[in-house]
């Protein structure tokens, strides 16, 4: 790898910093590490023809995901878009389940039904990526309002990709959390381009779009996403806004994306240049930045980072021999897991109206 960018790491004095152990430091480099690993090797077999469907790929935003989900506590929870990998690694799902569900195998995480768009782990209050622009946001708004009824102290971070500001349901969700005082964090990863148009061609905005927040009047932020330290300093504060006050918080986190919006986006390098891909690479990427912390800090040498780092390319490969020696779905289940009504035998399954009235 090439050496990282000579960056001073000003966030890491804050308490919640202060806090991190040597063992959370190098956790969180290994989680970082194992996400790039984990999708560079689905790149591999996507482009060998071993998977169906789409691959949204997070390489080049992995400290947006580790450094907010570390900050989880028993009633915080997390929903995403669909790429949704790197926060699914990050709350801590094996890679074995997630690949499987990338090969569409019964396996997989959910059942190979859903690919890549489509993670779920409720047991680690993980709640899924989601295939539709923004359709995740009010279903963010909704686990806030399910922990501020329960009397939890808890928060709900609502991950979504920049092109979602412009949808109806995020401004919806906006003026819910708002009027009803919700403890939901909408995190906007900014990696600069909506799908293949930039920033600039597709939202109207002043000085950055978290600002669209004022209009509700809630709190909003602006942050880099580089760097760890600064990702886990200024998002506790939206946690303790909304673990203590039960306010809603609109972050915005600029972060940069090295592949394109899928791997299906051809283009990916004709809208951006190469030299502004290489820039980045060089000179903001989180894992060669927190390898240098962890450095500079003595808390790995360059051997021991290395090693973690193939490790985590050991796992990865691991994973996908055991997602293609893993069985398919049987046909017969393909009606399974679809309505809970269905699956648990509820009097409204025997009527076929789950949710609607004649």
């Amino acid at each position: 790898m090439a050496a990282a960018a000579k960056t001073t790491p000003k966030h890491a004095d804050a308490p919640i910093n202060k806090a991190l152990t040597r063992d959370d430091k190098i956790k969180l480099f290994r989680q970082i590490s194992r996400i790039r690993r984990f999708e560079q090797i689905s790149l591999k077999h996507y482009n060998a023809g071993k998977m169906g469907g789409f691959l949204h790929l997070y390489i080049g935003q992995e400290s947006v995901a580790v450094g907010c989900v570390s900050l989880m506590g028993p009633n915080d929870h997390v929903i995403t878009a669909y790429r949704d990998h790197g926060h699914a690694l990050a709350v801590g799902m094996g890679m074995n389940e997630c690949m499987a569900e990338l090969f569409g195998k019964k396996t997989g995480c959910s059942k190979g039904k859903g690919g890549s768009m489509h993670y779920f782990a409720p047991d680690k209050n993980y709640w899924g990526g989601h295939g539709i622009v923004a359709g995740q946001t009010p279903l963010g708004l909704g686990l806030a309002y399910g922990l501020k009824y329960k009397g939890l102290k808890g928060a709900a971070m609502c991950f979504m990709g920049d092109g979602a500001v412009n949808q109806g349901a995020f401004h919806e969700s906006l003026n819910l959390a708002a009027l009803f005082d919700l403890p939901v964090i909408y995190i906007i990863e900014n990696n600069g381009y909506s799908m293949g148009t930039s920033q600039a061609r597709s939202s109207s905005y002043t000085g950055c779009l978290a600002q669209r927040a004022e209009g509700y009047g809630i709190a909003w932020e602006q942050l880099n996403g580089e760097d760890v330290y600064e990702v886990r300093a200024r998002v506790q504060v939206a946690m303790e806004r909304a673990h203590s006050e039960s306010k809603p918080t609109v972050l915005e986190i600029a972060t940069y994306r090295y592949y394109g919006h899928s791997v299906a986006d051809a283009n990916h390098k004709k809208y951006r240049t190469k030299e502004e891909i290489e820039r980045y690479e060089r000179e903001h990427d989180p894992i060669l930045i927190w390898r240098d912390h962890m450095i500079k800090e003595g808390i790995l040498t360059d051997a021991q980072a290395t090693e973690i780092d193939q490790e985590a390319f050991k796992e990865a490969e691991a994973a996908a021999v055991f997602a293609e020696k893993s069985d398919w779905p049987d046909p017969s289940e393909i009606f399974d897991d679809v309505y809970w009504e269905v699956d648990n035998q509820t009097v409204a399954s025997q009527s076929g109206r789950h949710f609607f009235n004649d």
